[in-house]
């Protein structure tokens, strides 16, 4: 058990429309490890699509939002790298567009206080060995935010390795894309297919019973393509395997 720390759940707009089961693993977990977890009701998004395609204003109006919602915060856990790149690379300049030096000081204020699931683990809490069973062959994708903008280095496998019972099969390629990107997937969708193809070869090789990622975003364009090829290797967020226990194992349907 780890000294108590308090933390707020920030779960993010995806993971809470579509993947609720990622946020209860976070919960799980962390008040097994002893942290005190709050979860303000008032969040909504980052803001990362209305930035990436051009909606400024709206861009703007999340960045004030989350940076008003947890300015007094402990520490900020989010399981989505994408969304915490979102905060690190493009709310500086969004903040500085706006010219509010208030605000430019609240978010460098609560900046460092804001970490990915693997990073608050590992930095923040100092822990590897979660008490986690996972009994099954697993392979572990990492997300272009991961690698390239977080530098999320060997954190997830270091926390993979101490999982109980699970083995772990090196991917081909780790720092190639799965070609989802977003809107990208959408606009530039054959481009999108052919590296999604590429990256599911890389999965499939592995003959893995599960991939998983610290991003929804990425887990959910691979499961599509791996449903439709009838592959078999089911997707997880490793929040849910870091959350399953003997007692408590961690149920996967599809």
């Amino acid at each position: 058990m780890v000294a108590i720390m308090r933390a707020s759940l920030f779960i993010t707009c995806y993971n809470d429309t579509l993947f609720p089961e990622t946020g209860r693993a976070v919960v799980s977990l962390l008040e097994r490890l002893g942290v005190d977890l709050e979860f303000r009701a008032a969040q909504t998004c980052c803001g990362q699509m209305h930035a990436n395609t051009g909606f400024r204003g709206e861009a703007f109006s999340q960045a004030k939002r989350f940076v008003r919602l947890y300015h007094d915060a402990e520490a900020v856990v989010i399981p989505s790298s994408s969304c915490v790149a979102m905060i690190r690379d493009q709310y500086p300049g969004l903040f500085e567009e706006l010219g509010n030096e208030e605000l430019r000081e609240q978010f460098s204020a609560l900046l460092p206080r804001v970490f990915e699931l693997s990073e608050f683990l590992i930095d923040r809490v100092g822990v590897e060995d979660v008490g986690a069973y996972f009994p099954h062959r697993v392979t572990y994708h990492a997300s272009c935010h991961g690698v390239r903008a977080l530098h999320l280095g060997d954190r997830p496998f270091r926390l993979l390795a101490k999982v109980r019972g699970l083995e772990l099969v090196p991917l081909e390629n780790p720092d190639r894309c799965c070609g989802f990107g977003g809107t990208f997937s959408i606009k530039n969708a054959e481009v999108s297919s052919a590296m999604l193809s590429a990256k599911l070869h890389d999965v499939l090789t592995t003959r893995a019973e599960y991939c998983t990622a610290l991003d929804n975003s990425c887990l959910m364009h691979l499961g599509g393509a791996m449903h439709r090829e009838f592959a078999g290797v089911k997707t997880i967020h490793m929040a849910q395997i870091l959350a399953s226990t003997a007692a408590s194992p961690v149920e996967v349907t599809a």
